[in-house]
């Protein structure tokens, strides 16, 4: 008997590693920039800078950190095995650091006025988590 692949199915999620240590460190408290500083490599930390920043009115930064904390998710995403699209499901912990650069980078583009990647990084949330597009943007 043959066995085929269900191809309306889509990709599978992509489910990022978890670092315990990292996610820890921001969840007890530590300064972002201090757990960047010390996990580059994690999106959650970048995200939490980016958040912090655009609070207090600095987009332009907020764009700088949110662009480094989603090219740092994008790599891992890729050594994870996502091929360009396909979900990011964000019920897995350790993609929301991911989900939230996307949607830290889609916010302070729009804010300085750059619209096409603001519309093109509010869709790609979306086609990657629903749920993550409906959390951080408050739908």
């Amino acid at each position: 008997m043959e066995s085929h692949e269900n191809l309306l199915a889509g990709p599978p999620p992509t489910l990022l590693p978890d670092v315990p240590e990292a996610r820890e460190a921001l969840e007890s408290g530590a300064k972002a920039s201090d757990v960047a500083a010390r996990f580059p490599a994690h999106p959650a930390a970048w995200a939490a800078l980016a958040e912090e920043y655009f609070a207090a009115g600095h987009a332009v930064t907020s764009y700088a950190f949110a662009r480094t904390g989603y090219h740092r998710g994008l790599d891992q995403l890729r050594r994870a095995g996502w091929k360009g699209h396909g979900p990011i499901p964000w019920e897995h912990p350790a993609n929301q650091g991911f989900l939230r650069c996307l949607y830290a980078l889609a916010r302070a583009a729009q804010s300085i006025g750059e619209k096409d990647e603001a519309e093109r990084c509010f869709q790609f949330l979306k086609d990657s988590s629903a749920t993550a597009f409906d959390e951080l943007a408050g739908s």
